[in-house]
């Protein structure tokens, strides 16, 4: 899988709507290799294999906030005149069986990794802001200054960086 496509590559490609880690239709077929519209049409040819926890189409909020938050140019803004479908990891796993090549098994697996580093990162972060958290209990007053700024560097890494350029 490594010389099709390298797991941070998909990273950049799973995005939060709804409070859930998504990948869009476009992005996937690419993946896939696979044209956005065979991608769609498999899955709606097999649509009681994609309840709305595995896919769902973005609103008109969610897809005008989605097109804002990607720097695309105007060739690629060209076809999106229809909100995209959204998969969740479910979704994404589900895929495979709609979509069966060698290709798709390769890409599914390598997509089921990214979601499982991103989801471990997660869990890291969550354990040291936990272990600050207990060292700062155990400790007096006279290192609250040095945890307290830690904690601020922290819930800065938990804001959305903005993206710089045009």
């Amino acid at each position: 899988m490594s010389n099709l496509t390298p797991v941070a590559q998909i990273e950049q490609r799973i995005y939060y709507i709804r409070g859930e880690k998504i990948m869009i239709d476009r992005h996937l077929a690419e993946l896939y290799g696979v044209e956005t519209r065979v991608l769609k049409q498999a899955v709606r040819r097999n649509i009681q294999r994609f309840p709305e926890d595995f896919m769902f189409v973005l609103r008109k909020d969610e897809f005008k906030d989605w097109r804002s938050q990607c720097v695309m140019s105007n060739a690629d803004k060209q076809g999106l005149r229809h909100p995209p479908m959204a998969f969740t990891e479910q979704g994404v796993a589900m895929l495979s069986s709609v979509l069966k090549s060698d290709r798709a098994i390769e890409v599914n697996i390598a997509i089921m990794r990214a979601f499982v580093q991103m989801r471990q990162m997660l869990e890291t972060h969550e354990d040291l802001k936990r272990k600050i958290e207990e060292m700062e209990a155990k400790y007096d007053q006279q290192f609250g200054i040095v945890f307290e700024a830690i904690r601020q560097l922290l819930e800065e890494d938990d804001k959305p960086q903005r993206k710089i350029g045009f």
